[in-house]
């Protein structure tokens, strides 16, 4: 289980960082991306799946999740409608739940930045949602092209969101945070007029595959 000082330190690194210390996997569509470009959001998944076009099962699984999780909706790439918007987002806030990833839309962009609250979703649409159909919870799902399981680490910027496996997330935290470290040295060799070839050694690369 991740503690919370796992979650800060994640907090506090690039997604692409994580990314690479995840084996370069885990990383969603590029189309879901914050609202706010200032967002951050780490937290454990807590899973959801609805029906394309209804939101009934999202309003159950805010009062299931824990304070900081994340909901992480699979809506099926849905966007003919937005499932959530702010008023949804007030309710999220009250709960202490740190943040949504929806693979679908949403309405109420404006309002919902305005709250600076963490939403990643693929868009905007104002079409509104019917409450019919049931879902699940806290099941494994896909968003974004990504499996996700309960309890997996969500880490989003202005980049996009990555899956850390919970089994991992201590390794990956290790790794992402001597990646963040290393780029500090790698950014003072560059300034002190160093290349990328020679810094990572690109330039034996290119001269063994007899590309010069």
């Amino acid at each position: 289980m991740v503690n919370r000082e796992e979650i800060e330190q994640f907090s506090k690194l690039p997604t692409g960082n994580v990314c690479d210390a995840n084996n370069k996997s885990g990383n969603m569509d590029f189309n879901i991306k914050p609202i706010d470009k200032k967002s951050k959001l780490v937290g454990p998944a807590v899973t959801v799946r609805c029906q394309p076009g209804d939101n009934l099962i999202i309003h159950e699984a805010i009062y299931r999740a824990q304070p900081g999780s994340v909901l992480v909706i699979d809506a099926h790439g849905y966007t003919g409608a937005g499932p959530m918007g702010e008023i949804v987002v007030i309710a999220c806030q009250e709960r202490g739940i740190a943040g949504i990833v929806v693979d679908g839309t949403c309405r109420d962009a404006n309002d919902i930045e305005e709250l600076c609250f963490p939403f990643f979703c693929r868009g905007f649409n104002p079409g509104g949602t019917v409450k019919e159909s049931w879902g699940t919870i806290n099941e494994t799902i896909q968003c974004g092209g990504v499996v996700v399981n309960p309890g997996d680490i969500v880490v989003g910027d202005v980049d996009g969101v990555v899956v850390v496996p919970k089994e991992k997330a201590a390794e990956v935290l290790n790794k992402a945070a001597a990646i963040a470290e290393k780029e500090i040295k790698v950014r003072e060799m560059l300034r002190q007029g160093k290349t990328t070839l020679e810094i990572y050694g690109f330039d034996k690369v290119i001269e063994q595959k007899g590309y010069k």
